[in-house]
């Protein structure tokens, strides 16, 4: 039997995505027998001979869509792209197909999580859209509550629909401490959630 495990599902382009995914993963690991799985998605090109290689130079392997099938639960990241998720998160989304006809993630927990180089870039938009497939999918919408001390005080990120980040207009901003709490938070709640509900 496979150790149930939340996937950490991410594209990110200057890395404060990808600084992101690590804190949520700890704040995954953080809950007792769940264990994260940080899996990210190719770039996409508009040259149609363009083909990225099977497995990345660096970083987390590319997600294969089994990786989603069998998580305990997911949470998605991407860097805001004019107020939505960049295309090569949206190029995966759009091949789960198979798993939604044969309801593979109805009734686990989903979060999402973002980054944007201008404070009112779109976090929200980005957060809120990102839901839309995952809800199509039958899986459950974990968000942050305002019991996090985090929500009232940040100044640059952080939602209650999920983990963000302000990476400045040359996304060399890295999180500050309430992001990065924020995260883990965020990946400790759909952990929880996740062994919860895997023994429903």
């Amino acid at each position: 039997m496979l150790e149930p495990y939340v996937l950490v599902l991410y594209y990110s382009r200057h890395g404060a995505t990808a600084a992101m995914a690590s804190q949520i993963a700890r704040g995954v690991e953080s809950v007792p027998g769940m264990t994260a799985r940080i899996r990210t998605v190719p770039a996409v090109s508009a040259r149609c001979e363009a083909v990225e290689d099977g497995i990345p130079a660096d970083g987390p392997l590319y997600c294969e869509l089994d990786e989603l099938a069998d998580c305990a639960g997911l949470v998605l990241g991407t860097p805001t792209r004019f107020g939505n998720m960049a295309a090569p998160l949206k190029y995966f989304i759009d091949q789960t197909s198979g798993l939604w006809l044969s309801g593979a993630l109805i009734n686990k927990p989903a979060a999402v999580f973002t980054s944007t180089s201008s404070l009112h870039g779109g976090q929200e938009s980005t957060l809120l859209s990102m839901l839309l497939p995952l809800l199509h999918h039958g899986m459950l919408a974990v968000g942050l509550p305002y019991s996090e001390p985090g929500l009232m005080t940040s100044t640059s990120g952080g939602t209650p629909y999920g983990a963000s980040h302000w990476g400045g207009s040359d996304n060399d901003k890295r999180l500050d401490t309430q992001e990065a709490a924020l995260c883990r938070a965020l990946g400790a709640r759909v952990g929880r959630l996740a062994t919860a509900l895997g023994d429903v």
